[in-house]
């Protein structure tokens, strides 16, 4: 016998029988414990094996803390001073009412009383239907902050019974329980709250029901006049001086703040993109979700548009949008904290730690310095390849530097759906998690305070940072001490509460300004930004401190200083930017933000002739100066500028409001440069012609670029954003052409337009010709669901002018729009409707989203018979089958690929699946295509448009600009409607994504499962 292979398997069955797994970083996850893979399916989901299949960072030990029965759900976690945790238990989660044993949510406390590592008691302390699906819970003192949209309640417990005697709101108003509204609070080192919330959360108002209105004096609302969607905000515990922090975040999940006062979050992708990025926060940046003027997604064509969808996505080659720090790719980003504590090995203190569902994981991002800002890489400390229920949602530091960890324990992850309503658990990490004793007291000295100061944990940190900072002055000789301390996190952190002591500011912040640690001097910056001190002349020693990191604080700190004096300090900082940093690039855009002219006017006085150098073109392409605009003009023009930066100065273009901006543009038209073409191009595409009207030379360029473009998207562009009707004949070519692709569809769709192009009979006309030209331009109009191409189409499935080839591709494209399915429907009620055509129709209407069509159809053609003629058996029995990976790729060619991406290959639809085997598990899987309508992924739900003239659309609202619905349409077409037109938009209750068993085998869905599972 292999003696070493015996022990292996010894070992793993002591760990399947839930010993703290003590797993290396270098084990072989390839080779799990070989006891768990003997496990059944439902032997794995118990808890006496839930820590069997984790692989644990080098010096670290996972055990389980608490399991169902005594936790259910668990949507967010705190651990207070006595190491007690508290869970958000969501344990109504996509439960239908109808099945729900309970209603409501419930706020519990867990804990260890014999110091054993495990729960033992369970105290329920609130319970009510306003805190169903609470995102958030902070444990301060005897105020319990739960988040739950729309609101943030507060609770207090006078007595210390852990039962609340007052409940109160702190905000409302901030949308709908749910993923993407808003997420827990925190406690700075400054003594303020910090929270955030997601896009599809709501304006913030006060208790009063009253919107809130921040220190620069904006409406605090997403897709107001000043922010987009995700935020994060800062604000004192009484909600006074309400900040916003950072804006245009999708689904930004708990921020986190170190002692320095540096913001930490992560922010999760349009599903299925590959994009989910963690964030460090520079302080008033956008982060790119929308654009910034149009507010249009990422999926909109824009000059200089990054290759890479995770530069595309958020926008990172716009002016004023901050830079990502690290892409980690797909998943379900979800709680955070940053571990300042001294139990963990090196490698994690002082960095963010954080929980992803999607791929199964907690683990921290350490970052080290790069110019003004950081990169960070990932470092895993708890995964699991094997048990795909573990879905880590919310991580927190115990008072002993051990970490708390809430797992959801779901085969879904999120979105609004759930597979299980009856599992949750809370691990705990440590070197020995088998030990947990606390040596936490009450704060009642200064020595208590101090002590507490110190603390990992946030509760009892909180606890000392009251005390001290309600004794002010008398505890400043204890707060001296503490910063006198080797430790720059307690030296910090002695920073912040000595600044805030009356009549003091001034003399700490220039003390902490001439220390040698940068960051104790960007703390002493921030500190000195929310005291009375005068910024200007506090900022002026740093001004040219070595650090650009701290240079990056003051130009922030200008943000709402719009004077002169403001714009000199500016200067002095833009005339040390290295035209590499992008980090310290966006921090001067955000200084000037409110003070661009005189900003832009200082720095050109002092930079002088020497302005054109490559830190100067990067200033004037960020620059919202109306100076800027006949700067970028001149460089367009430059010979020396590569295309590629031509490209990126255009785009600049569209970031200025100055109607300066149309003469500039103009001007360009006409130079005889050696690229004039493609100058003359994106001229034309940045001009307004509503502004400017029709000049000559704006004449000339036209047609000259439209014979350079003739065919291309950039054609259809033009002409339509000049409303050149006279080119109608020339977008009917291209949809003859270039049938099936997009610009042939755009021209058709353009070509359409009844107000402007009125091109209907020109296309009828060309579909008469021939069969050939028929079959072109069915594909280019099928997906629109106008009145005028579902008019065509049937008009061709009805006539017997056309062969019998063509009117069963128009009867199929008619099943390709939501208009398209009723206008279809209609013809087969038609008695004269030809039989021969009854067998494509029903290939349409007996596959269609709405059960109604198929049932009227059924009265009128027969329905073919189901593939097998039998129901799918259980989740519970597929699960217990193997199918083979290669057999599901087939099948997911057959029945997903025209809505779905995997690797490349297939349509932009629903979200791409590329690697949704670490996003769900096999009965995640089974669920999402068994039961399509229990939970759609945010940005993929449906709308329904109908228009004025009765016609209707059925899709995906990408953007909603002003004056525009985008909508992505089946097939992955985008098509734009004009609000003007639209007369209703309303939400559809179920998913666009069909039961795809009926048409399936059984073996093919089990095939099918088997393929996805295996995308990772």
């Amino acid at each position: 016998m292999n003696m070493r292979w015996w022990i292996c398997v010894s070992l793993s069955w002591l760990v399947c029988c839930d010993q703290p797994n003590k797993t290396g970083s270098n084990a072989d996850q390839a080779n799990p414990p070989a006891a768990y893979l003997k496990l059944s399916q439902e032997e794995r989901l118990k808890p006496e094996n839930a820590t069997a299949s984790f692989e644990m960072a080098e010096g670290l030990e996972i055990q389980l803390f608490a399991s169902e029965p005594m936790v259910v759900n668990p949507t967010n976690i705190d651990v207070d001073e006595k190491g007690r945790v508290w869970v958000c238990e969501s344990y109504n989660y996509a439960v239908p009412e109808e099945k729900q044993t309970e209603t409501g949510g419930r706020i519990s406390i867990l804990e260890d009383t014999d110091h054993d590592g495990r729960a033992d008691k369970r105290t329920v302390y609130y319970q009510g239907e306003d805190v169903n699906i609470a995102l958030g819970i902070s444990v301060l003192g005897n105020k319990v902050y739960v988040t739950r949209s729309p609101d943030l309640l507060v609770f207090t417990d006078l007595d210390g019974d852990d039962v609340p005697d007052k409940k109160e709101k702190l905000f409302t108003g901030m949308g709908n329980p749910g993923d993407h509204s808003a997420h827990a609070l925190v406690f700075g080192p400054d003594g303020k709250f910090y929270f955030n919330k997601g896009n599809y959360a709501g304006p913030v108002h006060d208790a009063n029901q009253k919107i809130i209105i921040d220190k620069a004096g904006h409406a605090v609302e997403p897709y107001g006049e000043n922010y987009l969607g995700g935020m994060v905000f800062r604000c004192n515990p009484d909600g006074s001086e309400f900040e916003v922090l950072g804006h245009n975040f999708r689904n930004n999940y708990e921020v986190a703040v170190d002692s320095y006062g540096t913001l930490w979050q992560s922010d999760n992708d349009d599903d299925g993109n590959k994009s989910c990025r963690i964030n460090f926060v520079m302080e008033y940046g956008n982060y790119g979700y929308l654009d910034e003027m149009t507010r249009e997604s990422w999926y909109s064509p824009r000059i200089n548009a990054e290759k890479e969808i995770p530069q595309r996505h958020w926008h990172q080659s716009d002016p004023g949008v901050v830079p990502n720090l690290l892409i980690t790719g797909a998943g379900s980003p979800a709680g955070m904290a940053v571990y300042e504590g001294e139990l963990l090995p090196e490698v994690f203190r002082g960095q963010m730690i954080h929980t992803d569902a999607g791929p199964n994981v907690v683990r921290a991002y350490p970052v080290t310095k790069k110019g003004a800002g950081y990169e960070a890489t990932m470092k895993n400390i708890a995964v699991t390849q094997y048990d795909q229920w573990f879905r880590p949602v919310d991580v927190c530091v115990a008072p002993d530097g051990s970490l708390m960890v809430g797992d959801w324990y779901d085969p879904v992850v999120g979105g609004g759906a759930a597979g299980d309503s009856n599992k949750g658990r809370i691990f705990r990490i440590a070197p020995d998690a088998q030990q947990y004793a606390l040596q936490t007291s009450a704060v009642t000295t200064v020595d208590d305070a101090i002590d507490a100061l110190k603390s990992p944990n946030l509760s009892y940190r909180y606890l000392g940072w009251m005390k001290l900072h309600v004794l002010g002055q008398k505890a400043e000789k204890a707060l001296l001490k503490l910063y006198a301390d080797s430790n720059p996190i307690y030296k910090a952190r002695a920073l912040w509460l000595l600044g805030k002591i009356p009549g003091k500011a001034g003399k700490y912040i220039e003390i902490a300004m001439q220390e040698a640690d940068e960051n104790i001097r960007i703390t002493a910056v921030r500190l000195a930004r929310q005291t009375s001190v005068d910024f200007i002349e506090t900022a002026k020693p740093l001004v040219n401190d070595p650090s650009p990191a701290v240079r990056r604080e003051l130009a922030i700190g200008l943000h709402l200083i719009p004077t002169r004096q403001a714009a000199d300090v500016w200067s002095d900082l833009a005339l040390q930017y290295d035209g590499q940093d992008r980090w310290y690039l966006e921090a001067l855009g955000i200084g000037a933000a409110n003070n661009w002219d005189l900003c832009m006017e200082a720095w050109l006085q002092k930079a002088g002739k020497n302005w054109k150098n490559p830190a100067g073109k990067d200033i004037v392409w960020r620059s919202r100066a109306r100076s800027a605009i006949p700067l970028l003009a001149e460089l367009i023009m430059d010979e020396t500028t590569a295309a590629s930066d031509r490209l990126r100065y255009f785009r600049a273009f569209h970031f200025h409001t100055d109607p300066m901006k149309q003469q500039v543009l103009l001007g360009l038209l006409d130079q005889g440069h050696e690229h004039q073409n493609q100058i003359m191009a994106l001229a034309l595409e940045s001009i307004d012609p509503q502004a400017v009207g029709m000049p000559p030379v704006l004449s000339r360029s036209l047609t000259q670029t439209l014979a350079n473009e003739k065919g291309t998207q950039r054609f259809v562009n033009l002409v339509k954003r000049y409303n050149l009707t006279s080119r109608k004949k020339d977008l009917l070519e291209m949809a003859v052409n270039l049938s099936g692709e997009q610009a042939g569809t755009n021209a058709a769709g353009l070509l359409l337009h009844e107000e402007a192009f009125k091109g209907k009979e020109l296309i009828v006309s060309e579909i008469k010709k021939n069969d050939e030209s028929a079959n072109a331009l069915i594909k280019s109009i099928e997906r629109f669901g106008s009145k005028a191409s579902l008019e065509i189409l049937t008009d061709m499935a009805m006539s017997s002018d056309y062969s019998l080839d063509i009117r069963k591709k128009a009867v199929l494209g008619l099943g390709k729009s939501w208009g398209g399915e009723e206008s279809l429907l209609q013809c087969v009620q038609d008695p004269s409707f030809d039989q021969r055509l009854h067998a494509v129709a029903g290939s349409v209407l007996f596959n269609v989203y709405r059960v109604d069509i198929q049932e009227e159809a059924a009265r009128h053609i027969d329905r073919p018979g189901s593939r097998e003629g039998k129901e799918i058996p259980p989740i519970r029995n597929l699960m217990a089958s193997t199918g083979t990976a290669v057999k599901g790729k087939e099948v997911f060619s057959t029945y997903c690929q025209s809505c779905h991406i995997v690797n490349t290959e297939g349509i932009k639809f629903g979200p791409e699946l590329s690697e949704i085997g670490n996003k769900l598990s096999k009965e995640g899987l089974y669920r999402a295509i068994l039961f399509p309508d229990e939970g759609i992924n945010y940005g993929y739900e449906g709308y329904l448009l109908t228009m004025k003239d009765s016609s209707r659309a059925a899709g995906i609202i990408e953007d909603e600009t002003g004056e525009d619905f985008t909508m992505r349409l089946m097939g992955g077409l985008r098509h734009s409607y004009k609000k003007e037109d639209v007369l209703s938009k309303e939400p559809m209750s179920k998913s666009l994504m069909p039961n795809l068993s009926v048409a399936m085998r059984e073996e093919e869905l089990v095939d099918l499962v088997e393929f996805l599972s295996q995308l990772k």
